[in-house]
């Protein structure tokens, strides 16, 4: 069945059938947690898109860019998704996919596994450096 041009779809869905998220259900998450946003403007799940429009995907620790080309909510093989979206994303932002981060935690030798404790440490460490504050204001 062919699709006309005014056809619209929820962002959750059409994010899901391009394979930007796994499932949809992390695709609405995402859109709960003001990760997503549609011509600048952050979206909820049920956002309707359509044709043309510009979607922001914020997955640290990089934000995707896409234009919608045709609204779909069947979930499309790899091979496909350039029919349905065109990615946008700057090669600036592709290249932190390629930086390599080395942090290195010492340990005192023979003190054994890290304590739930230090395991929150750590945690809120890597929390701190991927997931800064300042980054989910820009959009």
């Amino acid at each position: 069945m062919e699709k006309n041009s005014s056809h619209t779809v929820r962002i959750d869905k059409w994010l899901w059938a391009i394979r930007a998220y796994k499932t949809r259900s992390l695709a609405a998450e995402a859109c709960k947690s003001n990760k997503i946003s549609v011509n600048g403007a952050n979206a909820k799940p049920s956002r309707e898109i359509k044709a043309g429009d510009i979607i922001c995907v914020k997955k640290m620790p990089v934000i995707y860019t896409f234009r919608v080309i045709e609204p779909i909510g069947n979930r499309q093989g790899a091979k496909n998704v350039h029919l349905y979206a065109e990615n946008l994303t700057p090669q600036e932002e592709l290249d932190k996919l390629t930086m390599h981060l080395t942090l290195s935690i010492q340990r005192d030798k023979g003190t054994g596994r890290p304590t739930k404790k230090d395991r929150r440490e750590i945690d809120e460490l890597m929390n701190e450096f991927f997931f800064d504050d300042e980054f989910d204001k820009e959009i």
